[in-house]
């Protein structure tokens, strides 16, 4: 049975991957481990240790006592707060994963990196982008994302780390709040919906961006890490989506599932020019026919399911 670590477990994605993989490995088997500690009150059902990425130490030593094979490295700084700190970004974001890719190699593991539609840029084609294309990105969270996919590579031919990952687009979750990423409308809008009736959109009503909802997301995670290798052409940097979407289409489906729902704009410049050097929408062949990446998410199901988990838990303002 694999031992497995995740970096970054308290984020967005981390907190459900954990959730996942313990239900699939045992609770036992995955490690759950982060920056900052457990908030008060709220248990870990499984092994959780404090780490910091950029610490050689620190990662070299939970690797070791655990007797880790597979790393899900998901620490890093997300597109708007990257912008934000350009420089602390590279240093989590690129220190972080040549620590990580450093200590698979000395303990054989397999590594999860996952890099994002951000590590194209605006010369890429927009619609339809291919798997293998021109990628020059104007963020530091999107140089970082490149980088980090050619180091990937770079360990994967020189030292033969079994390093995979996705280019994740916009990810929509129920379960955690939004992260510092410039898709965090699609999460955000949902809790504002159902609280006020009301969201404020950061972006433009038009700028459409790929999405997927988080269960999908993890689903792939998994199946690419269980994927058998001879079948991967590409291995790292998969292309993976499951919708286009616009904020006003967005928004659309949440009004006719939420009575009195209305939408705003007051575009915020840096997410903008963001979002607008970021294609709207991927192929994703190649994930389809190396692995079998079949997402069960469309909008209207998504919208579905964010609301009727999201409502359990969200009381509407007295008005």
């Amino acid at each position: 049975m694999r031992k497995i670590l995740v970096t970054g477990a308290l984020g967005q994605i981390g907190s459900d991957l954990v959730t996942a993989l313990r239900q699939r490995y045992g609770d036992e088997h995955v490690i759950a481990s982060d920056i900052r500690m457990i908030p008060s009150g709220q248990d870990s059902e499984g092994p959780f240790e404090l780490v910091d990425c950029t610490s050689p130490h620190q990662l070299h030593e939970v690797v070791r006592r655990h007797g880790v094979d597979l790393i899900y490295h998901l620490g890093a700084l997300l597109s708007a707060t990257a912008e934000e700190k350009p420089q602390i970004a590279w240093a989590v974001n690129m220190g972080g994963l040549y620590n990580v890719l450093e200590v698979a190699r000395q303990y054989d593991c397999a590594v999860y990196f996952p890099s994002s539609i951000g590590a194209f840029g605006p010369s890429t084609p927009l619609d339809q982008t291919p798997q293998d294309t021109i990628q020059r990105p104007t963020t530091m969270y999107g140089v970082t994302k490149v980088s980090g996919e050619l180091l990937c590579d770079y360990y994967a031919s020189r030292f033969g780390v079994d390093a995979r990952g996705l280019r994740l687009p916009g990810l929509i979750s129920h379960s955690s709040p939004p992260g510092g990423g410039t898709t965090d409308y699609a999460v955000d809008i949902f809790r504002q919906a159902l609280r006020y009736q009301h969201y404020t959109c950061y972006l433009r009503p038009d700028s459409r961006l790929d999405m997927m909802y988080m269960p999908d997301a993890i689903q792939a995670m998994i199946a690419l890490m269980e994927a058998d290798a001879a079948s991967l052409v590409h291995r790292n940097a998969f292309n993976v989506s499951a919708m286009s979407i616009t904020p006003a289409e967005l928004a659309d489906a949440i009004a006719k599932r939420i009575d009195g729902f209305q939408i705003e704009y007051e575009v915020d410049p840096v997410r903008q020019s963001i979002a607008d050097s970021w294609p709207n929408s991927l192929d994703v062949s190649a994930a389809r026919a190396e692995w079998g990446f079949a997402p069960e998410y469309d909008l209207a199901a998504m919208c579905d399911d964010m609301i009727e988990k999201l409502s359990h838990e969200i009381t509407p303002a007295s008005r």
